[in-house]
């Protein structure tokens, strides 16, 4: 439901973010700052590796950004050439500081810090070979999989893109990360590109940066380079980026929409498309294909804002601001609970009454899942004088669980695979409702040629082997109780 999803089940992304300098200065509060343009992609946790010279300072803990890294905290981390940090919400695993990340590995050969977007659909038989083998788990998300993995191949190679290339061949599913060694900073994307990353350069001292989205790139004063294409490893170090392309064209680009739809930030541009203009586009084609008699249009903040301008200005219907935002509370699913979410709906947004009384109403949002927020919403403009209250949605009705970092967890919870769109209507309360049509995905993104999208979570077309629901019960049980998980998994 816009930034409201989480009321449903729909959770953030992580962000990721690095930075590489050519000489000792502030890396820490460049990432700070990196990390705050990034809080929309994930609010339970953050964390901030910064080297010295090859000695890691960190520092990581449950909470936002600002609220985590004190006045003391940036000044323990102190100066150095480089650093990397991450904003988490979990897909899998339990919450709280254990997960946090970048994950920092120290070996025999040296030290690792690294930081993971996405979801790995063989972490679990990853998992378990690496415990017979003797690895010792102290998180239960599949981001310290991933830094076993290149671990153990450093052991047997001469540098580090040479073990986080022979890593990727034994990782599978949807991971942009940032890695960071003693001399190098890494930037890798899974083979189907399924997760943004970005780099770029700030002019003002050269130094290089790294992040999910190219919003962040601004927020740090840095100049957009390009995306990293899928498959493509990047090496930063005294002698500049350097490309490796070894995995680069081994399988179909299978770029999230999502993305597009809600995850990413209005104005970061994702392979040479805008996400805002995408989102004008979804609520144009929605206008062409579910026309309304209606006297005004209002957008659910955030995402459904940019949608409302497009189905405005494609079908004559004015828009406005119909909601007002509570911006300083915390998204809503990181409270557990249905009852406290739903309590928070009318915590959170609050319909302008003067602009729906008597009015017929058209609500733009970005997806239903359950239903139940929807339900909310609609009652909310009713209860403020809505004549009539019809809704919208810039995406096609969510079918399936997504695997690659989306929490879109089981089919049994998804009101579309229940009901009929008439049916959802009476339910959340609306006089009708109309989604986006599945052909018109490819009209979100026009330049993006190069890349198509995976939209598994509509139509069931997964890019790559998807866990069996062995392995599901096992991921679900670790998020419950990950000391029982891991005991009933090695049984």
């Amino acid at each position: 439901m816009a930034n409201l999803n989480g009321f449903e089940g729909i959770h953030e992304e992580c962000g990721v973010f690095g930075v590489y300098a050519n000489s000792e200065c502030n890396v820490a509060t460049t990432t700070y700052y990196g990390l705050y343009a990034l809080q929309h992609r994930g609010q339970e946790s953050c964390g901030i590796v910064v080297n010295d010279d090859g000695l890691f300072r960190d520092y990581k803990d449950v909470g936002l950004v600002n609220d985590v890294f004190t006045p003391q905290v940036m000044s323990d981390l102190g100066l150095g050439n480089m650093a990397v940090g991450h904003v988490r919400y979990g897909t899998t695993g339990n919450g709280g500081r254990i997960n946090a990340q970048p994950v920092v590995v120290r070996h025999i050969k040296g030290s690792m810090a690294l930081a993971h977007n996405g979801n790995l659909v063989n972490s679990s038989e990853l998992r378990q070979n690496l415990e017979l083998m003797g690895s010792i788990f102290h998180m239960t998300s599949d981001t310290e999989v991933i830094s076993y993995v290149i671990t153990k191949e450093r052991l047997e190679t001469g540098s580090i893109e040479e073990a986080l290339a022979a890593a990727m061949y034994k990782l599978k599913g949807a991971y942009s990360l940032v890695i960071m060694s003693p001399t190098k900073l890494i930037a890798a994307r899974d083979e189907n590109g399924f997760r943004p990353l970005c780099y770029g350069v700030r002019e003002s001292d050269g130094a290089y940066i790294v992040a999910s989205e190219s919003c962040a790139l601004d927020a740090v004063g840095a100049k957009f380079v390009r995306d990293l294409d899928p498959g493509e490893i990047v090496v930063f170090d005294k002698n500049g980026p350097r490309s490796i392309r070894d995995h680069c064209e081994k399988k179909p680009c299978k770029f999230c929409i999502f993305e597009y739809i809600y995850f990413a930030r209005p104005d970061s541009v994702i392979d040479g498309d805008c996400v805002h203009e995408a989102r004008v586009r979804a609520g144009a084609c929605l206008a062409k294909k579910h026309p309304v008699d209606a006297d005004i249009i209002i957008g659910v903040p955030d995402s459904g804002l940019d949608a409302a301008i497009g189905f405005s200005r494609e079908s004559g219907i004015p828009n406005s601001i119909g909601f007002i935002k509570n911006k300083y509370i915390g998204r809503t699913f990181i409270n557990p609970g249905q009852a406290a979410r739903e309590d928070k709906v009318r915590i959170k947004l609050n319909p302008i009454s003067s602009v729906v009384k008597d009015k017929r109403v058209v609500i733009i949002d970005d997806s239903i899942v359950r239903g139940t927020t929807s339900q909310r919403i609609v009652q909310l403009v009713r209860d403020a004088g809505a004549k009539e209250v019809h809704m919208r949605i810039s995406s096609p009705p969510f079918l399936n669980p997504c695997y690659y970092g989306t929490d879109i967890d089981s089919r049994e919870n998804l009101i579309a695979n229940h009901h009929s769109v008439d049916e959802i209507a009476k339910i959340i309360g609306a006089d009708s409702l109309g989604y986006l049509d599945m052909d018109d995905l490819g009209e979100l993104a026009p330049n993006k040629h190069k890349c198509d999208f995976c939209s598994a979570c509509f139509d069931g077309n997964y890019a790559t082997m998807v866990p069996t629901s062995d392995k599901n019960r096992f991921e679900q049980k670790i998020s419950e109780n990950p000391e029982k998980a891991q005991k009933s998994y090695k049984n």
